[in-house]
């Protein structure tokens, strides 16, 4: 009986230490600069924070891409409020940014950018999101378009108005990248994105 006892006490300190190390490379892979490509046949912006609509409006004038999706964006805002905020002329923006408005989640973000994908035929995709965001981002959208190269392009805590995640956001985040990874994002709330 006493062998029974542990056994069922030594489970859950097995699994707490799994997602505790599992975590710390979670971290590790929010904290990672990526190189990124001198160009890529397009960019996606997945609104939810600070500075990730300048960036990649930046990175498109800059000529990493000819064309970009900003997924997610809300409310009425419009091609010359977006370039104002990110002090870019719109006419270097005239016909090369695509407004989706659909996407709510990570996952419907991901749906939103493959059906903006497929048309174009892309074969690689630079990916702007906050940092500790990028790892579920890069999953769903890999699940969503398997034959797409996708470059992060993470926007670091602090930057712009961008205040680093609290240890909650962190966890939670990678809660919710643990459960991408293991395909079940779909069943879960359609507000639950970043």
């Amino acid at each position: 009986m006493r062998h029974r006892t542990r056994q069922l006490l030594i489970l859950p300190v097995l699994l707490l230490a799994a997602y505790g190390l599992g975590f710390v490379w979670f971290l590790r892979l929010t904290s990672a600069v990526p190189d990124l490509p001198a160009r890529a046949d397009a960019i996606v912006v997945l609104t939810g924070g600070p500075e990730r609509i300048e960036t990649g409006l930046r990175l498109l004038v800059a000529g990493h891409a000819d064309a970009l999706l900003v997924s997610g964006l809300g409310g009425r805002v419009t091609l010359d409020d977006l370039a104002r905020r990110a002090l870019v002329d719109p006419a270097l923006l005239a016909g090369r940014v695509t407004l989706g408005r659909n996407a709510t989640t990570t996952r419907t973000n991901a749906l939103e950018t493959a059906a903006f994908a497929a048309p174009h035929k892309l074969g690689s995709l630079i990916v702007v999101t906050a940092a500790f965001h990028t790892p579920r981002a890069l999953v769903e959208l890999g699940r969503a378009m398997p034959g797409v190269r996708l470059h992060p392009a993470p926007v670091p805590p602090g930057r712009g108005a961008a205040r680093p995640p609290s240890w909650r956001q962190l966890l939670e985040e990678y809660s919710k990248w643990l459960v991408a990874l293991a395909g079940l994002s779909g069943y879960g709330p359609a507000h639950s994105g970043v």
